[in-house]
């Protein structure tokens, strides 16, 4: 049973509920209500709750259960913080912690840059077809760690060439990762992105190809680790195929199915 604060009773818990001591870790990094005006009335955790059940089990924000804060309320929690940079910082602050329990340094020294073509169901915002992937929506460029550990993510349209998607997502990490200095990736970064990264953030692009003689499927050095990060998010629905109108809502819900992958990490 799950009880949330604020009078409410006691209700059966949703397998994406965060247990106690997941919400211990969270409660923190959450912002307060805004000074000023009505005081927050809303059950943040119950808030929270109701934001990763959306994400994992891919319903609409009117499809919620009845027995979370109301559909609207959600909805403007999960924007608000959007808009705010919020789920950026909570997601930065649980990865560092990842990382020191794992023993590693709190800054990576090491990344891996790839992307699929996520297809959609939806007709707003950029999207377009990659004719390498023969796929139409959006490609979804994440550089991570050598854990899975999301460093930076950019989703653009599938007709942005690799190099110029790469692009967006690289300048992303200029400045906050001072000890980065190596990422991997596949052949089609090949090219003037080698001298663009070396120039922008001092990153040596090292290119990771199939062996010769190789067949059609290969498990590449480095490459597997940003593959089980896409695997990882796979598993919330709501990133099956990108639904979302922006751009931007797609990183933001990029960020919150790994933050529920970090808090179930951090909670064992």
């Amino acid at each position: 049973m799950t009880s949330y604060d604020g009078g409410m009773p006691p209700r059966q818990r949703y397998p994406t509920d965060l247990t106690d001591a997941q919400w211990a870790l969270l409660a923190p990094l959450i912002p307060p209500g805004r000074p000023g005006g009505r005081p927050r009335s809303a059950d943040m955790r119950a808030v929270v709750d109701a934001i990763l059940y959306a994400v994992r089990n891919g319903c609409t924000w009117r499809a919620l259960p009845h027995d979370y804060p109301p559909w609207k309320t959600v909805y403007h929690s999960a924007r608000s913080w959007r808009l705010a940079g919020t789920w950026e910082c909570i997601h930065d602050a649980l990865s560092t912690r990842v990382r020191m329990a794992d023993g590693r340094n709190p800054i990576p020294s090491a990344a891996i840059l790839d992307r699929p073509v996520g297809e959609d169901d939806r007709k707003r915002g950029p999207r377009g077809y990659d004719a390498g992937k023969t796929g139409t929506g959006r490609k979804r460029h994440l550089v991570v760690d050598t854990l899975g550990l999301i460093l930076a993510v950019a989703v653009h349209a599938a007709d942005v060439q690799d190099r110029d998607g790469a692009k967006l997502v690289l300048a992303k990490l200029r400045g906050r990762y001072p000890r980065l200095a190596l990422i991997w990736a596949d052949g089609g970064y090949a090219g003037q992105l080698l001298a663009w990264a070396l120039a922008t953030g001092g990153w040596a692009i090292e290119i990771v190809k199939k062996p010769q003689g190789a067949s059609t499927f290969a498990v590449l050095p480095k490459r597997w680790i940003v593959e089980r990060t896409f695997a990882w998010l796979g598993r919330s629905r709501r990133l099956s195929k990108d639904y979302e109108g922006r751009p931007e809502t797609s990183e933001a819900v990029i960020r919150i199915a790994m933050i529920h992958l970090m808090l179930k990490r951090l909670a064992r």
